[in-house]
């Protein structure tokens, strides 16, 4: 079920990247598009990152990524282990140049 639900979550972001990208104006300078959709797929990448870890502690982590495949990590933890562990999986996910772990501890 975990699995099925995770499959659907990716799909829909992919999907909503690719719409993103296919609704550029066409005068519009495509490697910027490009790059979005790059950004969205790292993006989706730690997030399933840290939900395939199953743990209920790094829900409330928000996950953005910068043009230059610069992530950031924002929103709470319960412990400083969970709070590494969000930066740890960011970090070892292809694409990934550099994690701005900026989590908080409760």
């Amino acid at each position: 079920m975990k699995t099925l639900i995770l499959s659907a979550f990716l799909s829909a972001t992919l999907m909503g990247s690719a719409t993103v990208y296919a609704e550029q104006p066409s005068g519009s300078d495509t490697s910027q598009a490009g790059a979005y959709v790059k950004d969205s797929v790292i993006t989706t990448k730690v997030k399933a990152k840290l939900a395939a870890k199953h743990l209920a502690t790094l829900t409330d982590v928000k996950v953005d990524t910068d043009d230059q495949g610069v992530v950031w990590l924002s929103g709470t933890a319960p412990t400083k282990d969970a709070r590494d562990l969000a930066g740890m999986l960011a970090k070892t996910t292809d694409g990934v140049v550099s994690v701005h772990n900026k989590i908080t501890v409760q």
